[in-house]
């Protein structure tokens, strides 16, 4: 079983399977600790009645503290392993995974959200959400892939398949600040096949005007309204 006081003690492991390290882990747990006593008090049941016998009794369960419950949270946000291999990893059937996933990953995203570290999903309101970070004026947008289910109908197929991946996916635009590496902007979620510039377009984020803007070659022509945008010049093979 993966265990927390014992993965603790392999910073690589640790950073490989949650996407933390111990000391990002410690931090996100205060908050992730505070908002499982307020949706789950320890005074009433799970159905939110009051308890007439003290919690703790009966048999202990796998994830019988906060640490392991985060663990299994970030585990599954980090791999996004099928849920009968993450019953495994943690000796729990495949049901009972599944029930501590829907369970779990609001609280997961509550504490995200307590220590201010989601990022902004609702473009017009990026530039503001930015200022009040108080980090330096360079910014990166990029798209990023993700395998997903191969879809049963031909014309979602179409959509879905990237041949940039050669796979099925979904597609997100990113904006990072370059300094932090701190994810400022996450947009919708679109089909593989669409192109970066088009999401961006269609998103039509409202950047700070005082950002410099950093881009690849796949939002060539996208020009917002910011202080600079830089692109780097695509590479020539030199002729024999």
């Amino acid at each position: 079983m993966l265990e927390y006081e014992r993965l603790k003690k392999d910073r690589r492991r640790f950073l490989a399977l949650t996407g933390l390290t111990p000391k990002e882990f410690k931090e996100l747990h205060l908050a992730f600790g505070k908002a499982y006593e307020k949706a789950y008090p320890g005074d009433k049941t799970k159905d939110g009645k009051a308890r007439k016998r003290k919690a703790g009794g009966g048999r202990k369960g796998r994830l019988s503290t906060t640490e392991q419950k985060l663990l299994l949270s970030l585990v599954y946000q980090k791999a996004y392993p099928l849920q009968a291999l993450l019953g495994e990893v943690f000796e729990m059937s495949q049901s009972r995974a599944n029930r501590w996933i829907h369970k779990l990953m609001p609280i997961l995203q509550q504490a995200l959200d307590d220590l201010g570290v989601l990022p902004e999903r609702e473009p017009n309101k990026f530039a503001r959400h930015e200022r009040r970070q108080r980090e330096g004026p360079e910014l990166i947008i990029d798209g990023t892939d993700r395998r997903r289910q191969r879809p049963k109908s031909p014309e979602k197929q179409a959509l879905h398949y990237s041949g940039k991946r050669k796979t099925h996916s979904d597609k997100n635009v990113v904006v990072v600040n370059a300094k932090t590496k701190r994810v400022g902007y996450l947009s919708q979620t679109y089909a593989g096949k669409t192109h970066d510039k088009k999401i961006a377009d269609a998103e039509a984020i409202r950047y700070p005007r005082e950002a410099t803007l950093l881009k690849d070659t796949g939002f060539q022509g996208y020009e917002p309204r910011v202080q600079q945008t830089q692109q780097p010049k695509k590479s020539r093979g030199r002729a024999s």
